[in-house]
């Protein structure tokens, strides 16, 4: 195989680290009785809690790319499974929220924590531009995957 220069080692890098990554989450998935979907459902729902976002079912099947009729289907098995609960918003009863329970937190932090607390602790040596650079590729490798999925509908 010929060198193709740093730039392609990183991004091979990175597509084994993205594999990587996804064999955790369907090992965790599976271990769980959790369809992988669920996974995906559970971080967009903790990412919209981070980011101070409400969401409903409809905005949960978009990030999702779920049709309703699916979207209703895994908010109620994880429901049942304890995993989320449905709650009515302050302002507003007639709207429904999807919230991620303790549990979850607890059984997602059990598995993924050990991988966050690493990557965390890798990036401590890095000072603020070094961390700036890495931010900068990811932010952009994250557009790019976006506008390519985009491009594809």
């Amino acid at each position: 195989m010929r060198n193709l220069g740093p730039e392609m080692e990183v991004v091979h890098l990175l597509r084994a680290v993205t594999v990587e990554l996804g064999l955790h989450s369907a090992r965790f998935a599976s271990r769980n009785g959790m369809h992988p979907t669920d996974v995906r459902a559970l971080i967009a729902l903790m990412d919209a809690s981070r980011a101070g976002e409400e969401t409903t079912a409809g905005r949960l099947g978009a990030a999702l790319g779920l049709n309703s009729a699916g979207t209703t289907a895994l908010i109620d098995r994880m429901e049942r499974a304890g995993h989320v609960r449905r709650v009515r918003a302050e302002g507003d009863r007639r709207k429904v929220l999807i919230e991620v329970t303790e549990q979850a937190v607890e059984l997602g932090w059990a598995s993924f924590g050990p991988l966050i607390a690493g990557a965390a602790e890798l990036l401590r040596v890095y000072d603020e531009r070094e961390l700036a650079a890495v931010r900068g590729f990811l932010e952009g490798v994250l557009e790019g995957v976006a506008e390519a999925a985009t491009e594809r509908e």
